[in-house]
């Protein structure tokens, strides 16, 4: 089947560039761990697997960094500090936690 579809591609594709591109799929899968393609790809050590496969896109990792700040940003947004104790001062706690001085 590969030499009838490299035929028609004009490619010379091989079964190791097929399992190549399917560990570089699994590895940007957000639901597999670098361990489960290991583990799928029957590597010995972590570190083989993550020193081919783990080839990050500069514009996928921002992106991606940008999506933590931002949810990050929203979780703070929206929990509010609990009331001080009785016997605290909200200014003192405010400092002490890194706010700003009421």
């Amino acid at each position: 089947m590969f030499k009838r579809v490299n035929v028609l591609l004009g490619t010379n594709y091989s079964m190791h560039d097929l399992r190549h591109t399917a560990a570089l799929r699994m590895s940007r899968d957000e639901s597999l761990t670098m361990r489960d393609v290991q583990t799928i790809l029957g590597h010995a050590h972590l570190s083989t697997t993550a020193d081919v496969y783990l080839v990050e896109d500069e514009a996928e990792v921002i992106r991606r960094v940008r999506q933590h700040l931002a949810a990050r940003e929203q979780r703070v947004q929206q929990s509010a500090p609990p009331p001080a104790a009785a016997g605290y001062d909200a200014g003192d706690l405010s400092v002490l936690f890194g706010g700003t001085p009421q």
